[in-house]
């Protein structure tokens, strides 16, 4: 029985270092991994704060030029109404001259056409 007992006592030592062993390389690579953690963290940190600073005048440079496209647009709706009100205002003119020309055509035709009438009669 002693000599079991020994056994037991040295595969239980065994066990204990082997278990110890591993625990510390499995500390070690959690210590790693907490490092390369936190180093990645502050390069995300420092590239969002790089971003901002980098973004901050693009963006200010875009709301200008859609400020000044807004302002073109506007100012070419403008011009487009005033060509159509000078469009309309100008063909109402020439529908009512041409309403004339053509009714007083018609007129003469039919004081022409009526005077023909008159005569073969």
């Amino acid at each position: 029985m002693e000599m079991s007992q020994i056994a037991l006592n040295q595969g239980l030592t065994f066990l204990a270092w082997a278990s110890g062993i591993v625990i510390i390389v499995v500390a070690g690579f959690l210590i790693k991994l907490l490092i390369d953690l936190s180093a990645l963290a502050k390069n995300l940190n420092q590239t969002s704060v790089l971003l901002n600073d980098e973004l901050k005048p693009t963006l200010q440079e875009l709301n200008a030029t859609l400020s000044s496209i807004n302002a073109i647009v506007k100012s070419t709706d403008r011009g487009v109404d005033n060509f159509k009100t000078a469009v309309e205002r100008t063909f109402g003119k020439t529908k009512l001259i041409s309403e004339s020309i053509f009714g007083g055509i018609i007129k003469g035709f039919t004081t022409v056409y009526s005077l023909f009438a008159k005569r073969k009669r």
